[in-house]
């Protein structure tokens, strides 16, 4: 009987070696996150610092990613820390190139406004290879300061 047992068993085992198994959807997070912070005063020598950090999940096989953000926003005096605020989420952005496949993936972003910053908050740009075939895609994506972002994806020649 004991026999009998294990033979069901290595067969149970060998038929579910052979099947095929679904796999699931593989997600690379970018290599390129940043943080920048900034100080404020307020009236009643209140100080305010805020910092936000953002970084970009990446779906390796349909090639749609999203843009994730994190912020902490800290209000003190000079003796104690009065209020401390976090916000944040993820925001799904379309898909890079049209068909499944495996791909790598980063991105990054411009600083925070400054003089070099002509069109508000500045903009990302995100790269997107095909890792079974000799393809790249670069995508800048720009805040227009009239309410929508401009997205534009350009494929790479190779000389």
């Amino acid at each position: 009987m004991r026999h009998v047992i294990k033979a069901c068993w290595a067969a149970a085992l060998s038929l579910t070696a052979l099947a095929p198994v679904a796999r699931a959807d593989d997600y690379q997070l970018s290599h390129n996150q940043r943080i920048s912070c900034s100080r404020g005063l307020a009236p009643g020598k209140l100080n305010t610092a805020t910092c936000r950090s953002y970084t970009y999940l990446f779906n390796t096989k349909t090639s749609e990613y999203f843009r994730c953000q994190v912020s902490l926003a800290l209000t003190r005096d000079n003796k104690e820390v009065i209020n401390v605020q976090t916000d944040g989420g993820c925001t799904k952005k379309p898909r890079i190139f049209e068909t499944d496949g495996h791909y790598d993936f980063d991105a990054t972003e411009t600083e925070p406004p400054n003089t070099n910053s002509f069109f508000g908050p500045g903009g990302y740009s995100v790269w997107a290879a095909d890792m079974a075939s000799q393809k790249i895609r670069g995508c800048i994506t720009i805040s227009s300061g009239l309410g929508s972002d401009i997205s534009k994806c350009l494929d790479m020649t190779f000389q």
